[in-house]
């Protein structure tokens, strides 16, 4: 990668106001991730170990999860020592495959929610074929498909990126963004093709919203008529519906920000806008769904009350 670019450190800006802080936002940085990581662990573990779970819609859970803990993993860690450090740098390879975690990791999110949603409107609209639909089978697939095909789609986003010329070396956020490295290349016209892609991208996941909204309108008039559908979407729709809410709510607000918002806010609210993506949902799933699925609620009580005993 060097030999395409005499870039090979990049400079993080986006923490260069507010280190007279550094000791208590580390702390409460460090605390953030625990929790993330806490949460999270027992959520994955919790339906691993127990068989009655073994279905479709905590095994997309799962999924869900593990993708929360791969993208807070690929910025916390990095974010930490930064907050360590008088100087914030990244290697150009580092910063390649930060950007990588942080958009598949995106991607990846609205694929698992959009299988979610498909999974419910089988379960509530199509019933008596739900276990042949569903099936082990199928379900790996979809699994598979909503984790490899948003890694390989930015993955070319990112290999396009590498091919470029910089000719500056400060990225004034907190993390590596894709679309940041792109502004940096010294000839503009040689980032077409990227920009192409990029809008390729953005393409194909707006589909992905686009049939997630289907799905539930589908469901929710399948269930006006049904008190059973209609306890149905209470208990197991609503997380989902609430999960893809804030998700959306936190890339959104990130994007117009981006695009629209003042420059002249404090640099501590930037930062938060930039990372709330990685905060609210990754701590917020877990959590929503803990308390609201009765089969997930039971069997964390039970394995608590069962230490206590102990």
């Amino acid at each position: 990668m060097n030999n395409c670019s005499h870039v090979t450190m990049f400079f993080l800006s986006g923490l260069n106001e507010g280190m007279n802080l550094r000791v208590v936002l580390f702390s409460v940085t460090l605390l953030c991730y625990c929790f993330i990581v806490l949460v999270n662990v027992a959520l994955i573990v919790t339906i691993i170990l127990n068989k009655n779970l073994h279905e479709p819609m905590y095994i997309l859970l799962c999924s869900l999860c593990m993708n929360g803990l791969y993208g807070a993993t690929g910025f916390y860690p990095k974010f930490l020592l930064d907050l360590l450090s008088p100087v914030h740098v990244i290697s150009y390879s580092g910063c390649l495959v930060q950007a990588l975690v942080m958009y598949s990791f995106v991607c990846s999110d609205l694929s698992i929610l959009a299988v979610m949603s498909y999974d419910r409107y089988v379960a509530i609209c199509r019933p008596l074929v739900y276990h042949s639909v569903m099936s082990k089978k199928r379900l790996l697939l979809l699994v598979s498909v909503s984790w490899w095909t948003p890694f390989c789609i930015i993955g070319m986003n990112i290999f396009l990126t590498s091919r470029l010329k910089l000719c500056s070396a400060y990225i004034a956020r907190i993390f590596c963004v894709n679309w940041v490295i792109v502004k940096l290349a010294c000839f503009p016209a040689e980032t077409i093709v990227n920009n192409i892609v990029a809008y390729i991208t953005i393409i194909v996941y707006v589909f992905h919203g686009f049939f997630i909204v289907w799905s539930y309108l589908y469901v929710i008039k399948t269930c006006v008529n049904s008190l059973e559908n209609r306890a149905k979407f209470m208990q197991t729709c609503v997380p989902h519906l609430t999960s893809l809410l804030i998700f959306l709510f936190t890339v959104i607000f990130d994007i117009m920000h981006i695009r629209y918002v003042s420059k002249d806010l404090p640099q501590a609210t930037d930062n938060f806008i930039a990372i709330a993506f990685l905060v609210i949902p990754v701590i917020l799933n877990p959590l929503i769904y803990g308390f609201k699925l009765t089969k997930i609620r039971g069997k964390i009580l039970s394995s608590i009350a069962f230490k206590r005993k102990r």
